[in-house]
């Protein structure tokens, strides 16, 4: 009943009609490069930025472009595999959404059995680039993938999935600051706890374009469980951000220039918040987008208060 997909513009479903994949990729790879959403790079944005934020934290002053380089290439690769996993698992839900409907794995482009194999390469991959990392690193990116591979089922036993991811998605907060070697500290635990209230926000913005499918068909989500309360409890989630990405500066010795840049960051997500219509799903869309931009004002403001 909701295999139908939506064409909306250049997009089948949720998926970019006639972009750089379309146009510059043979087409027997075309559904691989979908698989791992190279086409929509607002995931591998959200799960690099918190890395990032914690090398660049970690460093001396200027942070080490090698590790920022690593992790960038590490962040595409593994939300590409995390997408592919959570697609073969979500198969049979994806094909009743409408938004998801037209994904490689439920449209036929490619088998469960083609995305597993998939799957391996992109492990091994991720493999090879968290092996250039210190030996704590490697333990830790390891440690992820508990959160990674069960991630997947967290919509089917609670409402709170985006918990889950934010646990998932800022794990790169303890990781950047150990690749760095610092001594241990609670500054990256801080960044981590703060990225988890972020994601919890900024996923449950991006949940509401599903909650009538999900609803229907037993998924649940944050969004179906705080309903039209969604705005005022981003508020706590947006304060808790700012809050503890703010203690976990000052307890680094982050200097003066780091607070007043953290303003425009803070005045980003109270835009969220002012101008959210949970009812719009474009809107959310395009509010969840915009995290990356969140994201690059929070590292500025760490850049500016470690070189200033």
């Amino acid at each position: 009943m909701y295999s139908a997909m939506k064409s909306t513009g250049t997009l089948l479903g949720d998926i970019p009609v006639d972009g750089w994949i379309d146009r510059l990729s043979p087409v027997s790879v075309r559904p691989y490069l979908r698989l791992m959403r190279l086409d929509r790079p607002t995931g591998t944005w959200l799960l690099m930025l918190p890395g990032w934020w914690s090398i660049a934290l970690g460093a001396d002053r200027w942070p080490d472009l090698r590790l920022m380089l690593l992790f960038g290439i590490g962040a595409l690769v593994m939300r590409g595999a995390g997408c592919t996993f959570n697609d073969i698992v979500d198969r049979d839900f994806d094909g009743r959404v409408a938004r998801t409907a037209a994904r490689p794995i439920p449209s036929g482009a490619v088998s469960p059995f083609q995305a597993t194999l998939f799957l391996g390469l992109q492990l091994f991959v991720g493999l090879t680039i968290l092996l250039q990392f210190n030996a704590t690193s490697v333990v830790l990116g390891v440690a992820s993938l508990a959160l990674v591979f069960t991630y997947p089922f967290m919509k089917r036993i609670t409402y709170w999935p985006q918990a889950w991811l934010g646990l998932t998605f800022n794990w790169g907060a303890l990781l950047g600051w150990a690749a760095t070697g610092a001594a241990a500290h609670p500054a990256p635990m801080l960044l981590y706890v703060g990225g988890f209230f972020w994601t919890l926000g900024y996923d449950t913005i991006y949940a509401h374009q599903d909650k009538e499918d999900d609803a229907l068909i037993g998924v649940r989500s944050t969004a179906l469980r705080l309903g039209a309360a969604t705005p005022s409890w981003l508020v706590g989630f947006y304060a808790l951000t700012i809050a503890l990405l703010l203690l976990g500066g000052w307890t680094a010795g982050l200097s003066w220039a780091f607070y007043p840049l953290m303003l425009p960051a803070a005045a980003h997500l109270v835009w969220q918040i002012r101008t959210l219509d949970i009812d719009n799903s474009l809107g959310c869309l395009e509010r969840f987008k915009s995290n990356r931009v969140f994201g690059l004002l929070v590292l500025m403001a760490i850049l500016g208060g470690k070189l200033l």
